[in-house]
């Protein structure tokens, strides 16, 4: 079965913190009336909607969007269930999954429950991400537009993107259920960015 978990971009798309700057802006620039076509424009951020992080996005001078390599986004992956948590995810909510090196997790939360931006969604703390990094795993996603919140300095970003990590934010796995999948993330081709919309699809 195929199951799109990318967040559907549209003028009411939950932005982060509810900012209304980031929220996509629909333009119809061509119609049959006049043009004989029709024809929109878009603008909207690269960390609206699902979207996959580079380390350019925290680590000043990282690497960008052209420095991606597709292997890393497609093949194998493992979600977990993790809507228990409350708050974060932390260590000791991970410590004895299933999680060996080069492996790609999603990790699935009650965040994918919430059909507006929730202010305390449940996130990735710094203990998790660096307990992820040292098992040397490919990628990590998680059902909130962002990894982290409340951390100083960004630490969880910082601790993933600096051993190339790759972050997407923004999963929907309301109707996903923990096990194997064969992930597909296709990141839009765009020159050197810090970030990059997304389509992302499992398959079991």
């Amino acid at each position: 079965m195929i199951y799109d978990i990318s967040m559907e971009i549209s003028p009411t798309i939950q932005t982060y913190k509810n900012d209304t700057s980031k929220s996509p802006i629909f333009k119809h620039t061509s119609g049959f009336d006049k043009n004989g076509s029709y024809e929109t424009t878009l603008t909207i951020g690269l960390h609206t909607g699902t979207h996959v992080d580079y380390p350019l996005h925290m680590i000043e001078d990282g690497n960008t969007s052209d420095t991606e390599v597709l292997e890393n986004l497609i093949g194998s992956s493992k979600v977990f269930d993790l809507t228990s948590v409350t708050n974060s995810i932390d260590y000791e909510d991970i410590k004895n999954l299933d999680i060996k090196e080069n492996d790609f997790i999603l990790f699935k939360t009650t965040n994918s429950f919430d059909t507006e931006f929730n202010f305390d969604f449940v996130y990735v703390n710094e203990s998790a991400a660096k307990h992820l990094a040292t098992l040397k795993i490919r990628g990590v996603g998680i059902d909130s537009l962002g990894i982290e919140r409340a951390q100083t300095g960004h630490p969880t970003h910082k601790a993933l993107l600096s051993n190339d990590i790759i972050i997407i934010e923004g999963l929907r796995l309301k109707d996903v259920t923990e096990g194997a999948y064969q992930l597909y993330c296709l990141p839009l081709k765009i020159s050197n960015t810090e970030a990059s919309l997304a389509r992302v699809i499992i398959i079991n």
